[in-house]
């Protein structure tokens, strides 16, 4: 047959077409990227061929997340890669985790089928091959974000974490775009830094047995515990067991409370392995007048914490808080009498939820939202021996800092306690059950 000059276009076409659609990804002649590993630790490469992101960095309550370029996150050179080379997750293979297909050069080849960005995303199977007790534990970890699914649930009118995969499909998108950079699965810690610290590789596909205290869990606890503990906020010195000892998160928080025990939980506080003050400090019911008269009374921190950061009503992905973070000291009734048993007073923190947190995702306003109060039980990372309330002047009584009393007419210490007049309108039917009105002495405020 033969070809004229529209026939010969026509075939011009056609190879330039296949040319840009496998071309960049072919293999060079020294076979130089043909393989997982040959092409994620060839920068150049990976900067050549990288797809640009087509969504907004993740957000969420820690704040907007660092931007790492897609070429960074999946880089596996660098500090670590040897580390990883030599443990028995890089003897598993690439395909082993991620899927996709080995040994091309072709891009598109190599992510297809059933390739697998993040298997932590698929933990039980993944992850649970050799790590069977860990991944079916995590399955109702508060890491993982159990808690924090049934009070979004239940606010929005259903029964508890159980429920959340029976809510709107636009407030499940919203949760995932935010709380879930933080509530994520074992790569988030252990391979990857958490969403909200950017995404990606984070010591060039190392799997990291005890997390970094600073590049993960401040990354995510960040204002609410991370910056407590290490004395951030101006005023304030860092925690006493980071302080004088040196202590990290793992110290007191193990690898068993953190990826759950199997056992469903409401919240972090009824968990059966949380760590508590008197693990350590033995034998305190008497060891001062202060325990003596109060030990019972309320937990540790109402004496021996700083003021620490409360915000209030984030919108979610929308334009932040309406009570922007500020410091703050409340105790108020125990909101938990229940799971946290013996204690009248309690450290209270204002919550990030209100009414219409969801309205940017299809939701105009919880259908349930006094279920539970906008204080939480608090117990701040940002522990001393001496604060405020346990530094009191020669002669002075020991209840000199922390009761309430008239001094010229003046109320001293209010500001200590959350009363009814300190919460905003949309909160007072939901947390007035907890403020201290009519449940502290009459005597302190007459």
């Amino acid at each position: 047959m033969t070809l004229n000059i529209k026939h010969l276009r026509i075939l011009g076409v056609l190879i330039a077409g296949i040319f840009l659609m496998t071309g960049c990804y072919e293999e060079d002649p020294e076979g130089a990227v043909a393989s997982c590993e040959s092409c994620h630790t060839n920068y150049a490469h990976l900067q050549d061929i990288y797809t640009p992101d087509t969504a907004a960095p993740a957000g969420g309550c820690g704040g907007t997340a660092p931007h790492y370029e897609p070429y960074d996150r999946v880089y596996m050179g660098g500090s670590g890669f040897e580390d990883y080379k030599a443990s028995g997750h890089y003897a598993i293979g690439c395909t082993g985790c991620h899927n996709g297909v080995d040994g091309t050069a072709n891009k598109l080849h190599a992510h297809s089928g059933n390739f697998i960005k993040h298997p932590s995303d698929y933990y039980l199977e993944k992850c649970g091959t050799c790590h069977k007790e860990i991944s079916e534990n995590f399955t109702t970890s508060l890491h993982h974000g159990t808690g924090q699914k049934r009070k979004v649930t239940i606010r929005s009118g259903l029964s508890g974490a159980e429920d959340f995969d029976q809510l709107p499909a636009h407030q499940i998108e919203g949760y995932n775009a935010n709380c879930a950079t933080c509530h994520g699965t074992c790569g988030n810690c252990h391979v990857s830094r958490p969403k909200i610290g950017g995404g990606g590789l984070a010591k060039g596909h190392s799997f990291t047995k005890t997390p970094d205290m600073i590049t993960v869990c401040v990354t995510c606890h960040t204002s609410r515990g991370g910056h407590a503990f290490l004395g951030v906020k101006p005023g304030t010195q860092p925690d006493v067991h980071l302080k004088e000892f040196g202590y990290t998160c793992t110290d007191c928080h193990s690898g068993h409370e953190l990826h759950g025990d199997g056992e469903p939980v409401d919240q972090r506080y009824a968990y059966s392995r949380l760590p508590k003050c008197v693990d350590c400090h033995t034998g305190q019911e008497s060891s001062n007048m202060y325990h003596a008269e109060h030990f019972d009374d309320f937990n540790c921190q109402v004496c021996h914490s700083q003021d620490y950061n409360n915000c209030a009503s984030c919108h979610i992905h929308g334009e932040g808080a309406r009570v922007p973070a500020y410091m703050d000291f409340k105790i108020a009734m125990n909101p938990i009498p229940d799971i946290v048993e013996g204690y009248k007073f309690t450290l209270v923190r204002r919550t990030l939820s209100a009414p219409d947190s969801w309205e940017k995702y299809g939701v105009p306003e919880y259908a349930n939202f006094d279920a539970f109060p906008t204080y939480n039980y608090t117990t701040p990372h940002n522990i001393l021996r001496w604060t405020t309330r346990t530094e009191v002047a020669a002669g002075a009584s020991c209840s000199s800092n922390c009761h309430i009393r008239k001094e010229d007419g003046v109320l001293i210490n209010k500001a200590l306690f959350l009363f009814e007049e300190n919460l905003l309108d949309w909160e007072k039917s939901a947390t007035t059950g907890i403020t201290v009105d009519g449940k502290i002495p009459a005597s302190w405020i007459q």
